[in-house]
């Protein structure tokens, strides 16, 4: 009897723990469950207002980019142009023009005024102003000093007098033919102009606050029901925002006082559209997920405390010998497995873990073969990354010339371009001959030539048999951008870029040269420290993706494809800077490898 009473109490005690040990977790549980819901379903809340915010920011951007082009087509307009000419238009033909503007191809044109440059203004008919009332609105002043750009702008309507806070649409009217001074086009829109872009997005909910700033942070426009301290505290934030150069989101889930708060801005405009996200939108939905889980958790308890009781000495003994099979197990000897006969799961965790240790050892081996496959699928990923701006860019340059020369220069470019994109793909072949590699940055300095005139010239020296000398296509190029980026970056006119390709040591040299500004030796040692890096090093040595992904880029793809024992190196000379890369011979491959 004495002992079945200790085996009784051991029991007992053995429970008491047990319940203690299931409280504290549960306890532990509820704290952790309640932070872990609340940061990542704020986080995913808030992730989606701002996919949300961004998406209204770029309809924002094609709305500027909808009234320019509206405002082009006016000022390409027959009777727009004749109105900046010397002599002034007949009185049909200013009836005609004043009516024009009534049917322009852009919705929520409340109000339009066309000033020539005969003082003439051109507006509804019931719109009673002249052009006295127009110099006195001090209109003009909000065009600046742009040449021939679209200017949105929210200000006190004094052009058409009703005295309230509006939005307009101007821009200089110049002549296409002669040297006329320009007449001015402004458009009033109502609110339902940028209505549209809040309108779009089905997913917003009364809860959510959405505004737009201008460019000093005062408040525009607003919808949603916030309250007079929260948009406050949103314009506040936005204003402090600096370094607001390029198109993007400024703000991203930024926490305030009355939630969260997402901002995109608009360059060209220097609007901001902003998305407040209140607390209780991002806290909606907790308390119910973590009552289920509270009863689910007391469920689970009371299960183990009931097979705590009848197998806490039943599987003691296998699951010891299960333990010291796995804890003893050092990664290495696959022929340890175990053995129970207890007629329970237990023997199928031995033989799965048994299993495990066979799989372990065949994954292994697998790991090894896909090796050079994941180095191959890698590479070519590093490839498919080349940004795409060059090309923009050069389109958009022979799109300027094309419109301006409609000759030679156009012609030359596009030929550049074509043999660029030619030898850039290589039918999908990564190896190519250095010919072919020189041709294509020759390429590629030849339109950097057209867009930037007299700001370089280029020297190539082949010390090698171009045609039988095969390397990785696409090195080159990425030198050469940073060369024109960074060395001529204070630098207008005369620079030098020099090319060599050339055998040394028993390895095969390749040196871009450039006479601009030195490379600064900081950024010098973090580059030449590249060398020997781990791949995954390499690409958080430039987080950002600036100053250092071309160079990475290129480091990464030739000890990918030649080994390491690629050298790569940037020196700092006393009139510009030296990058030179050595590939050893037993490392290169000719076409047919």
């Amino acid at each position: 009897m004495k002992i079945e009473s200790k085996k009784s109490g051991i029991q007992r005690k053995y429970l008491r723990y047990t319940l203690a040990l299931l409280l504290l977790a549960l306890l532990l549980s509820i704290l952790g469950v309640w932070f872990y819901l609340y940061g990542n379903l704020t986080e995913t809340v808030s992730e989606k207002y701002e996919f949300m915010d961004e998406k209204m920011g770029i309809s924002m951007d094609h709305l500027l980019r909808r009234s320019d082009e509206v405002m082009a087509e006016c000022i390409l307009n027959e009777d727009v142009q004749n109105s900046l000419r010397a002599h002034p238009l007949e009185e049909v033909e200013k009836s005609a023009l004043s009516k024009y503007f009534a049917y322009i191809d852009l919705n929520h044109v409340t109000e339009y005024c066309y000033v020539d440059n005969n003082q003439n203004l051109y507006t509804r008919s019931y719109s009673k102003i002249g052009y006295e009332d127009f110099v006195e609105s001090g209109f003009e002043a909000f065009l600046g000093d742009s040449y021939a750009k679209t200017q949105w702008f929210w200000t006190k309507d004094t052009l058409f007098k009703t005295g309230r806070k509006e939005f307009f649409i101007g821009r200089y009217v110049r002549s296409m033919e002669y040297a006329h001074p320009p007449g001015m086009l402004f458009l009033k829109m109502n609110e339902n102009f940028l209505g549209e872009i809040v309108e779009q997005e089905r997913g917003l909910t009364e809860d959510i606050r959405v505004g737009i700033t201008d460019s000093k942070g005062n408040l525009c426009m607003s919808w949603g029901t916030a309250q007079t301290e929260e948009l406050t505290e949103a314009c506040e934030k936005i204003a402090a925002c600096e370094n607001l150069e390029n198109s993007g989101m400024i703000l991203e889930g930024e926490r305030i006082k009355s939630g969260v708060l997402s901002a995109y801005y608009q360059a060209d405009s220097g609007l901001s559209i902003f998305l407040l996200v209140p607390d209780h939108v991002l806290t909606a939905g907790i308390h119910r997920i973590l009552f289920v889980i509270v009863g689910i958790y007391l469920l689970v308890m009371l299960i183990a405390v009931v097979i705590s009781i009848y197998f806490s000495r039943r599987f003691t003994r296998p699951i010891q010998e299960i333990n010291r099979a796995m804890t003893g197990f050092d990664g290495q000897n696959f022929s340890r497995t175990i053995h129970l006969d207890t007629h329970t799961e237990l023997d199928q965790i031995g033989q799965s873990y048994n299993e495990m240790l066979q799989k372990i050892a065949h994954l292994l081996q697998e790991i090894k073969t896909q090796e050079k496959e994941l180095r191959t699928s890698e590479l070519n990923m590093l490839i498919s990354q080349i940004n795409p701006h060059f090309l923009y860019n050069t389109l958009d340059t022979i799109y300027m010339l094309a419109r301006i020369n409609k000759e030679e220069t156009t012609m030359k470019m596009i030929q550049a371009l074509s043999r660029y994109l030619r030898l850039s793909l290589s039918k999908g072949n990564d190896i190519v001959t250095v010919e072919d590699e020189l041709e294509n940055v020759k390429s590629y300095m030849e339109i950097q030539q057209i867009r930037n005139q007299s700001l370089f010239q280029y020297e190539i020296r082949c010390e090698v048999d171009p045609q039988q000398t095969w390397i990785l296509k696409l090195i080159l190029q990425p030198l050469v951008e940073n060369a024109i980026k960074y060395g001529f970056c204070e630098i207008y006119e005369g620079g030098l870029i020099r090319i060599c390709v050339q055998e040394f040591n028993h390895c095969l040299e390749l040196s871009v040269f450039n006479s601009g500004v030195s490379i600064a030796q900081e950024v010098q040692g973090k580059v030449n420290a590249l060398n020997g890096k781990a791949f995954s090093e390499i690409k958080d040595c430039f987080p950002d993706k600036q100053g250092g992904y071309g160079v990475t880029n290129v480091i990464t793809r030739l000890r990918l494809k030649y080994g390491e024992d690629v050298q790569f190196c940037y020196e700092a000379e006393e009139e510009g800077t030296l990058c030179r890369i050595r590939i050893p011979d037993d490392g290169r491959e000719n076409k047919d490898l």
